[in-house]
């Protein structure tokens, strides 16, 4: 693979700086794959030498045939001493991830990467911001996207969660799920299977309340919203079954009964992944017009400049954006 992978390091006064350039060094010898690191260059290499890592970084001006490259994309340079959260760190993150959501729309990156930052900075810097995977949908167009988790146990068990909705407070949840939304994410999850090689793939949907409603005893959204939903993909010729209880199909889909879970709520279906797979779980977001995948973990501002942050996060989602980058040329 000769790609270009790009990866937004996220808030510099967290560990995103850090998981990538150790993921990038343990990743170097996978294949040829070219990496654009946008961030503060300084920065990065500075830590490159304090990390030891030893990769071969170069400045995206200068014309040689390296495979890890610079480019930042701040109209200012970052202040050196910088307050964990600070504005100015999530401006900067800000900065990063909008140029390279640019860039993949204009086809200079096959994949986004992106390193986390933290939502209240942006907030707080005087951005409205719910989100990454809202702000790129924004930035690309549509609406109509999706969050995909995965991850393996360490017996190497795959469990895939879609989420049909995201960052809401959960006395919102109920009145904002629809018939059309659940079926958007059954259809965007059935498509993110068969990149992955899954070419029928067999998808459980939860229930919303305990017990999957109990027969309309403990709520009415299985029977008004998602049974609906379900039976539209099952008309599509789509392998779905539900609504299903939450507190079991999990279990199931972790055994091999299903390839992927559609839970209706964040911490839903984050709680399993999370439990699964805490230090390797991806985030994907479906229904972009590229590839963008991320770590599952936030900004870790307390482990921020001490060596001890865990890459495998990051590794596990630069490798998922290659292998979607293959699967979709």
């Amino acid at each position: 693979m000769t790609g270009w992978i790009g990866i937004a390091l996220g808030d510099v006064t967290g560990i995103g700086p850090e998981v990538t350039l150790k993921a990038l060094a343990a990743e170097a010898g996978a294949d040829e794959a070219r990496y654009l690191l946008l961030g503060d260059e300084a920065r990065l290499l500075e830590l490159n030498a304090q990390l030891g890592l030893g990769l071969p970084l170069h400045p995206s001006s200068q014309t040689v045939a390296g495979r890890f490259f610079i480019h930042n994309p701040c109209s200012e340079p970052i202040p050196p001493d910088l307050t964990p959260g600070s504005p100015a760190a999530a401006l900067a993150a800000l900065a990063c991830l909008t140029d390279g959501a640019h860039r993949c729309l204009r086809l200079e990156l096959d994949a986004l990467v992106t390193a986390p930052l933290n939502k209240q900075a942006v907030i707080r810097a005087g951005q409205p911001f719910v989100g990454q995977t809202e702000f790129l949908s924004h930035l690309a167009g549509t609406e109509q996207t999706a969050m995909m988790l995965l991850g393996q146990d360490e017996r190497g068990r795959w469990l895939r969660v879609a989420l049909v909705s995201t960052h809401l407070p959960l006395r919102m949840v109920a009145s904002q799920l629809s018939s059309a939304r659940i079926g958007t994410v059954i259809e965007r999850a059935a498509a993110a299977c068969r990149d992955l090689g899954l070419s029928q793939a067999r998808i459980a949907v939860c229930g919303l309340n305990p017990h999957a409603g109990e027969g309309g005893e403990f709520g009415t959204e299985e029977r008004d919203v998602i049974v609906p939903a379900v039976q539209a993909a099952r008309a599509r010729n789509l392998d779905v079954v539900g609504p299903l209880a939450a507190d079991s199909v999990f279990h199931f889909a972790l055994r091999g009964d299903y390839d992927v879970v559609v839970a209706m709520y964040h911490d839903q279906g984050l709680g399993p992944l999370k439990l699964v797979a805490f230090d390797s779980g991806v985030n994907w977001t479906l229904g972009l017009p590229f590839v963008r995948t991320s770590p599952d973990h936030g900004t870790a501002y307390d482990l921020a400049g001490k060596n001890r942050a865990n890459p495998s996060s990051m590794r596990a989602a630069i490798r998922l954006a290659k292998q979607l980058v293959r699967a979709r040329a």
